[in-house]
């Protein structure tokens, strides 16, 4: 019965913590951070698509002036 009673034990106390001490976001907190997130990974897309354009224009130049 040990078994059972640690894993009710540890429900009770996720519970517990899930209610009572973990700050859940307010609604403008949120807002906040998903417009911080999507401005960054549109940021970081559209430096990955720059860096891909010059290495594939330098790789096009270069076989091009080689054959």
């Amino acid at each position: 019965m040990g078994f059972f009673r640690k894993i009710g034990d540890y429900f009770k106390e996720s519970y517990n913590e899930l209610v009572h001490k973990v700050h859940w976001p307010t609604q403008q907190e949120l807002s906040s951070s998903t417009i911080v997130v999507m401005s960054a990974s549109l940021i970081f897309a559209i430096v990955i698509f720059a860096i891909d354009f010059v290495f594939e224009s330098a790789v096009k130049f270069f076989y091009s002036n080689i054959f």
